[in-house]
């Protein structure tokens, strides 16, 4: 990126975080003008505020986008599958899901915890920076920093196992989810990744188990409850 696209991404960035997704589209859009072959990760960003605003096929198609430049981008691959479902392109949903996994892949001192927890966010932010760019090597890295200050962040660990998964170690990441879950058993993304991670590893009724955990922690649990489906449909 361009200095004036990194402020514009950051510009955008904060704008999501904000709620402010006409803002941020905005934002997104400029980026991508002069460069349409260019940042799957924008494209993707674009993807998930479209969704959000119900403009399933508009999501659809910056999904589709994200994946022509990148085709081994997980998480587009993933949002284009759960937008394919709510279209009611059910095939195309379930193909795209089942493509995408089988393709795959100190001494001790006084801690003053409000200054570690600031500067494990910023580690963390930089890690979510560079898993953008695809950087997988450098944003595993700044987790782990992270986590180095702040252990039990469990939203940290969750990041750091995507982008493990992503960058094709699914052992890590798997153990990563394991202890996430035994710092908070009720949060049902780590659940949910866990059966991503199981089913990329052929363990479906593994990736079943833990769909069903998500879903019994949260019932309206969209994503679990998709996945759950397809995968049932694939086992009948």
């Amino acid at each position: 990126m361009t200095p004036e696209q990194q402020d514009l991404y950051e510009e955008g960035r904060l704008y999501f975080q904000q709620g402010k997704l006409n803002k941020a589209e905005s934002c997104f859009l400029e980026i991508v003008k002069d460069s349409p072959q260019r940042f799957p990760d924008v494209y993707n960003k674009l993807g998930v505020i479209a969704y959000q605003k119900d403009l399933l096929e508009k999501a659809a198609l910056y999904f589709e986008k994200a994946l022509l430049i990148n085709p081994a981008y997980t998480e587009a691959a993933l949002n284009l599958s759960i937008v394919y479902n709510d279209l009611g392109r059910y095939d195309e949903a379930r193909s795209l899901f089942e493509r995408l996994f089988k393709s795959n892949y100190p001494p001790s001192r006084t801690k003053d915890l409000f200054i570690e927890g600031r500067l494990a966010n910023e580690h963390a932010r930089l890690g979510d920076q560079y898993y953008d760019l695809g950087r997988y090597k450098e944003a595993i890295g700044e987790y782990k920093k992270a986590l180095r200050l702040c252990p039990r962040f469990v939203d940290i660990l969750l990041k750091l196992a995507i982008t493990l998964r992503d960058y094709g170690d699914l052992e890590d990441a798997v153990r990563t989810l394991i202890r996430a879950a035994k710092i908070n058993p009720s949060y049902p993304p780590i659940y949910v990744h866990l059966g991503i991670i199981y089913y990329m590893k052929g363990f479906v009724d593994m990736a079943i188990q833990e769909w069903r955990k998500a879903i019994e922690i949260d019932p309206e649990n969209k994503n679990a409850r998709i996945y759950l489906a397809f995968a049932s449909k694939a086992e009948s």
